[in-house]
């Protein structure tokens, strides 16, 4: 039975075969082009007039883009050199070659001295000054031929790093600045220099003595400590009024009756450190700054000074105390029902009529102002979204544990809220740089601005879309640099986990 039994069954394999190759329309890309592109009659048609219309773009564009022509002096030698060439279309890239360092800095000064040591260094050091270049009396005029000059010799680059070392220098400083607060691992005593920062900056910028930054830096620092000693002996609320008080006698004067030469007192000590130890860069107007340079000043301010604000305000509005939310619910509300540009435009023609007789509020300072506060009334709604997210047991764990108001916000609410608050924060902070291109319609040359005017020379009258698509790159890449830097800290805290 069992012999019958054998010869009748199949036959049984009793070792595995090796794994065979999978069909080719089974993997790879050809499997990703049927299921994605050609996984059903409506997508394989949408497919092939989205591919027609791809290929029609792009062939008016690219030709237009890669056969574009770099070595001109103005509209018309590109339009010769396209002819001559035999091209239908071509871009003038010329004016990107010629006046790409205008968009990005304006007319901000160069460093002539430092330019012109590069080829005088020793008639420099005999003479002293551009005297021995140019020659007692000379005038702006000079050294602009020959600042030209050199870019014919020695190209725009070394006018690039060299000429503008200063805002080259601040924008390096910024990423030292910000990546303590960004990236928790690096040494918590940079910090220190996070908030030295801002007067830093403003001295590279604006130049002028160094007394001033260093002076307003400790004036802020004596105000603090003052607050700090009266909360210690006599209460928070006293400490408060009492650092609000020595703020006001060291910056602003608020007794003109006792104007006797003493208050305010910054001034006066500026001017003895002066007379004593003069130290300081060439100072520079702001109607000077422009280009990405004015985008950036007035967007990295904006960011950096409307969160704090934003936070304040979302947790003022969450206050239980009757006049401190009304304040708090007052001012956002007043300041988003209103268009970002009636802003500006009140910081710039109204603003001065509220002030004292005779004061002269810098234009950018007040546009920074005016920004920070329009942003921080988005932020403030932001973060409120982020408090409201949060269950109330967290709240509850904080009380438990025994901790006052302010040590339960900075270590247990608001860690948790801001986590949550990551992408729409982000999002308001690309909002605010692209919007900072509204600054052109109260006389600012933002690149926009600064596009117009290259518009408006006769060299480059009727040029638009090479100029536009600069600006608009450089845009995207700061924004997109953002967006992905919102992603990264998504991912690193994990939102949707945690």
């Amino acid at each position: 039975m069992s012999g019958t039994h054998a010869h009748s069954v199949a036959f049984s394999r009793d070792t595995m075969l090796p794994p065979a190759a999978p069909p080719p329309g089974e993997t790879g890309v050809l499997r990703w082009i049927r299921e994605n592109l050609f996984s059903s009659w409506s997508n394989a048609l949408l497919t092939i007039v989205s591919i027609y219309l791809i290929w029609t773009i792009l062939a008016a564009i690219l030709p237009w883009t890669l056969f574009g022509i770099w070595d001109a002096g103005s509209l018309s030698e590109c339009r010769a050199i396209r002819d001559e060439r035999g091209l239908e279309t071509a871009a003038c890239w010329a004016v990107i070659n010629e006046r790409w360092l205008q968009l990005l800095f304006g007319f901000y000064p160069t460093d002539d001295r430092l330019l012109a040591s590069l080829f005088y260094a020793d008639q420099l050091a005999a003479a002293g000054g551009m005297e021995a270049v140019f020659g007692p009396g000379s005038n702006s005029t000079a050294r602009i031929q020959f600042v030209g000059q050199m870019k014919a010799e020695i190209g725009n680059f070394v006018i690039f790093f060299v000429g503008y070392w200063r805002p080259l220098l601040a924008l390096a400083l910024l990423v030292v600045a910000v990546a303590p607060i960004l990236y928790s691992s690096l040494p918590r005593k940079l910090l220190l220099f996070s908030l030295a920062y801002p007067f830093v900056a403003v001295f590279l910028l604006w130049g002028g003595s160094v007394w001033g930054p260093v002076l307003v830096a400790a004036g802020l620092v004596v105000a603090g400590l003052v607050g700090r000693i009266v909360t210690a002996q006599a209460g928070a609320i006293l400490g408060l009024i009492a650092g609000i008080v020595a703020f006001l006698a060291i910056f602003l004067n608020p007794l003109p009756f006792l104007n006797t030469g003493v208050f305010p007192l910054l001034p006066h000590v500026k001017g003895l450190f002066d007379a004593a130890l003069p130290i300081g860069l060439p100072a520079i107007a702001s109607d000077d700054f422009g280009g990405f340079m004015l985008a950036i000043i007035i967007g990295t301010s904006g960011i950096v000074l409307s969160l704090p604000l934003g936070i304040v305000l979302a947790l003022g509005r969450q206050s239980s105390m009757p006049i401190i939310k009304w304040v708090c619910v007052s001012f956002i509300e007043v300041i988003r029902g209103v268009p970002l540009i009636v802003w500006l435009f009140t910081a710039s023609l109204l603003l001065n009529y509220f002030l004292p007789p005779g004061t002269n509020f810098d234009l950018l300072l007040r546009v920074i102002i005016m920004v920070t506060l329009f942003v921080s009334a988005y932020i403030a709604e932001v973060v409120r979204g982020g408090l409201a997210a949060l269950p109330k047991g967290q709240y509850e764990a904080a009380d438990s544990l025994g901790l006052d108001y302010w040590k339960s916000m900075r270590l247990v609410v608001l860690p948790q809220a801001l986590k949550i608050s990551i992408p729409g924060i982000v999002n308001t902070f690309i909002g605010l740089f692209k919007d900072t291109t509204l600054v052109v319609f109260i006389g600012l040359r933002d690149p926009l601005g600064l596009t117009n005017a290259i518009r408006a020379t006769g060299e480059w009258n009727g040029i638009y879309w090479e100029l536009y698509i600069f600006v608009g790159l450089l845009f995207f890449v700061f924004c997109f640099f953002m967006s992905r830097y919102s992603m990264y800290l998504e991912r690193k805290l994990a939102t949707d986990r945690r």
